[in-house]
């Protein structure tokens, strides 16, 4: 996931503003006790996360794809005192870690997590978003823009992560290899999309940031 360098990848986390000592613990527990713990932003791009929402001003989030809290801390830390995130995720079993952390945090009146199946819960919920961050099962990615692609205030943005999935984005696409294929559908059909433009970022796994005009 990480393109740069170890050394490059060290001296860059070095010359970043620290994590919060939540997060701090929150990284350290999600690698010790956690399956699949590299799903966590971690501390360079959960800075970048809170640097983004700082600057967008954004008062309403959605995040799809919680995991144990760490990138819906990240954005609350950036947000406006009057925000709001609702985030989402279908795992029950990591949903007390999320939940202990963000009250720890201090987010716990700002930040809603939602147990469930998210592309049948973003119907249901009646109203606008001027950020959203995509980050959950990866043959959806499309779905969930398409979703909330009309949620999206004009002027808001969408930030969708490993866009370049390990690399795979410029390699022969193996048979049967679903996330590849969906990932690759996702960057294309953004790139053509009249009504956003995009940047494609190299930032750890990759980061699709997109605006909507």
């Amino acid at each position: 996931m990480d393109f740069l360098p170890e050394a490059l990848q060290e001296y860059c986390e070095e010359h970043t503003s620290h994590e919060s000592d939540v997060l701090y613990h929150l990284n350290r527990h999600t690698h010790l006790n956690v399956l699949r713990p590299r799903m966590l932003s971690g501390h360079l791009q959960g800075q970048f996360l809170t640097f983004l929402v700082r600057m967008a001003r954004a008062t309403s989030i959605l995040e799809i794809g919680t995991y144990t809290g760490y990138s819906a801390i990240a954005m609350a830390q950036g947000m406006e005192r009057e925000g709001e995130i609702i985030t989402i995720d279908c795992n029950e079993e990591i949903h007390r870690t999320a939940i202990d952390h963000i009250n720890k945090a201090g987010y716990g009146n700002q930040i809603e997590m939602i147990i469930g199946n998210a592309l049948e819960l973003i119907p249901t919920i009646r109203k606008t978003f001027d950020f959203v961050f995509i980050d959950a099962d990866k043959e959806n990615y499309l779905n969930y823009y398409k979703l909330v692609i009309d949620q999206v205030e004009s002027g808001g943005y969408i930030l969708a992560d490993n866009v370049l999935w390990s690399g795979k984005v410029v390699e022969a696409v193996k048979e049967g290899d679903v996330e590849t294929e969906a990932i690759l559908s996702f960057n294309q059909y953004v790139q053509q999309d009249e009504r956003v433009e995009n940047i494609l970022l190299p930032l750890r796994d990759g980061l699709m940031l997109i605006y909507k005009k």
